[in-house]
């Protein structure tokens, strides 16, 4: 087993992780997580799929069909190394800071000379007029002038890298966890998500998506077995409209669309990739198992909110 990225760029985000997840799901490979982001180029899609080595080439001849993708690229992924996608635009930063601005001229205004002018009385006609001397003018006073110096503007903020994604160490299910999340289930179903919450903020990091999962799988069987072990054999998509997605529907908001599963506003998806989709998918496992013929069952994330889709989609199908 390897683990790829697939880096592709695509001119429209709308459905683009279906339909390329649902490419490497029909190669034989699952999701791992996945990313999306908008670029001036257009959409940049980044998917770490894990299959079997021998089908890549079968990946990529899928791949370069799909007419959604302008192009793409399909890299070996190495841990602990975080690969630039290749169509991402280039950021430049300056370090060029402009000249502050040159201090404006000082001007002086003129003072106004203020001269009084003596007024004249009129003379007595046998006596000569006499001219008053003019007084003295004040002494000239200027006003004081303030200047002010601008500041040159400060450079743009570069915009921060993005953070470097940290894999975390997978660890198995924290099975008394989960024993005591699911302690009271006959009582507490359907209303279960807040058990499932607290299950999901107790235990460590790595061991979330297997806790999940396992918690999943055990409400699935204890349903089956209560209310739909008299049921005979079906085939998937019957099982799978009759069972599976009203089952769900007591959980969680879902839509069955063409054997895919959407599951709308699920609280156990957080954003930053804080997925719980692994929940849902042992559900259906213990819910479906001992429900349809005796081929198996896969499950496959095709995508979740908490990568930045708009639903949680999980494709299911006789593996």
């Amino acid at each position: 087993m390897i683990e790829l990225e697939i880096q592709a760029l695509a001119l429209q985000r709308e459905g683009l992780l279906i339909e390329v997840g649902r490419l490497a799901g029909t190669c034989g490979y699952t999701l791992v997580r996945q990313r999306s982001v908008q670029d001036p180029h257009g959409t940049l899609l980044s998917m770490i799929v894990r299959g079997s080595w021998f089908k890549k080439r079968a990946l990529r001849a899928a791949l370069a069909t799909c007419d959604r993708l302008v192009s793409f690229e399909l890299h070996g992924v190495v841990e602990g190394e975080q690969r630039e996608h290749f169509a991402a635009t280039n950021k430049t930063v300056s370090n060029y800071v402009p000249p502050p601005a040159p201090e404006p001229e000082t001007v002086e205004e003129p003072v106004e000379e203020v001269a009084a002018v003596a007024e004249a009385e009129p003379a007595p006609a046998a006596v000569k007029p006499t001219v008053q001397a003019p007084e003295p003018a004040p002494p000239e006073s200027f006003d004081e002038f303030i200047v002010v110096h601008q500041r040159a503007p400060a450079p743009a903020p570069a915009e921060p890298p993005p953070a470097p994604f940290i894999e975390v160490e997978v660890l198995e299910a924290d099975v008394m966890a989960v024993d005591k999340a699911l302690a009271s289930l006959e009582y507490d179903y359907p209303r279960i998500m807040p058990n499932l919450l607290a299950l999901d903020r107790k235990v460590a990091a790595g061991a979330r998506e297997s806790s999940l999962q396992l918690a999943g799988q055990r409400v699935g069987a204890w349903l089956h077995a209560r209310e739909h072990a008299q049921r005979g054999k079906q085939t998937l998509p019957a099982a799978l409209a009759a069972i599976g997605a009203p089952a769900l529907q007591g959980i969680v908001e879902v839509d069955l669309q063409d054997g895919q599963l959407h599951i709308r506003h699920s609280p156990l998806c957080a954003e930053g990739g804080h997925s719980g989709c692994s929940f849902y998918s042992g559900f259906l496992e213990g819910l479906l198992a001992h429900a349809i013929a005796p081929q198996g069952l896969s499950i496959f994330p095709v995508c979740c909110r908490s990568f930045g889709a708009d639903d949680c989609v999980l494709a299911v199908s006789e593996s």
